[in-house]
């Protein structure tokens, strides 16, 4: 398992990711209450918005590849994704 972590700056999200031979995970613990949050993916990018007083807030984080499910829990949102291995032989390009 290889893991790296990062702070975003400011006040932003503590980001951890975890790569495994077949897949992997991205955890950003918003520290919101899970009702006001909600995370969409498009290609290798997370969409999150969280709803709180005023104008809800929206923000973005790049994955390591295209996201097969996400979940929020007690304000932690969770992106999996599997590896995907390059069949590309050189030479077949």
């Amino acid at each position: 398992m290889n893991h790296q972590q990062t702070r975003s700056t400011g006040d932003g999200p503590l980001l951890r990711r975890f790569e495994y031979e077949d897949g992997w995970i991205v955890a950003a613990d918003l520290g919101a209450d899970a009702a006001n949050v909600s995370v969409d993916t498009v290609g290798e990018t997370a969409i999150v918005v969280v709803e709180g007083d005023g104008e809800p807030v929206e923000s973005e984080f790049e994955l390591p590849g295209p996201a097969a499910s996400t979940a929020v829990t007690n304000g932690v949102i969770t992106v999996e994704g599997e590896t995907v291995e390059d069949d590309t032989v050189e030479g077949e390009r």
